[in-house]
């Protein structure tokens, strides 16, 4: 494992420093990243996808557990640092934007996949949306995320937490916080405190309604959230569909059962 005195060495050596703008605090306390390891639970046969590989702390403790790992790192720059520190690995490494990869060209389609990874605090809210919608080999999810991003992704509905993350991720699967990492453990420390979140598919999705009409209005309805949702979804709900559904108009969206959001836009 890589303690903040070798990152601090090995990014010396290559002449660079964590980028603010892709949102790089590398995970520098190897209990740390050992436990999250453990709550991958992956080993020998499994199949792991890092996104966001950094300088490679969180990728040597994938790769000593014996799975297939496949580590992908947007930032050009530390591909040399990766090179370096994953010499004596089988990882394969891909430079590439998570949110434009061809997943199916890289992960195929036939077996399941677990996605590990420290993700950016800047995009880490849309690569899990994203991955949940549009890639369907990756069944399960460990990943770091900012808390307040954690609570949004496991919160339950209803609850005033609740809101687009916490829909989405009920509607594809279940979710729950594993363990919190606290600011100290990064380089460089950032200002909020972290969480690992683990997302489990569900084989099925959790709703029966078209996923499009029903994430158009969620998005709809949260974009003012204050709202009650007869008046956010006006035009787009007609009284007649509120009725259908039996869900209130007088209510805000985070009043709404998945069930309910289901309900509704069966009825749109």
């Amino acid at each position: 494992m890589l303690t903040r005195t070798q990152v601090g060495a090995l990014l010396d050596r290559h002449g660079l420093e964590p980028s603010r703008a892709l949102g790089q605090n590398f995970l520098v306390e190897p209990n740390v990243v050992n436990r999250i390891a453990e709550v991958a639970g992956v080993g020998p046969g499994d199949r792991v996808v890092e996104v966001g590989a950094g300088v490679g702390c969180l990728t040597l403790a994938l790769a000593a557990t014996g799975a297939e790992v496949v580590a992908v790192e947007l930032d050009n720059y530390l591909l040399p640092v990766l090179a370096e520190t994953l010499t004596d690995t089988s990882v394969k490494v891909v430079h590439g934007d998570a949110a434009s990869l061809d997943w199916d060209d890289l992960l195929g389609t036939e077996h399941p996949w677990t996605l590990v990874a420290n993700l950016p605090y800047n995009v880490g809210t849309n690569i899990v949306l994203d991955m949940l919608d549009r890639v369907p080999q990756v069944t399960r999810m460990v990943v770091m995320v900012q808390q307040e991003v954690a609570s949004r992704l496991t919160a339950e509905l209803p609850s005033r937490e609740a809101g687009i993350p916490s829909v989405k991720v009920a509607y594809w699967g279940s979710a729950s916080v594993r363990m919190a990492v606290s600011p100290e453990c990064f380089m460089p420390r950032p200002r909020v405190d972290s969480a690992v979140v683990e997302i489990v598919r569900s084989e099925t999705p959790n709703a029966s309604a078209d996923r499009t009409v029903l994430f158009e209005l969620v998005r709809t309805a949260f974009g003012q959230r204050r709202k009650m949702i007869r008046k956010s979804l006006a035009g787009r709900v007609s009284a007649d569909a509120f009725d259908t559904s039996g869900v209130s108009p007088q209510a805000r969206p985070e009043a709404l059962t998945l069930a309910e959001w289901s309900a509704l836009a069966d009825a749109v």
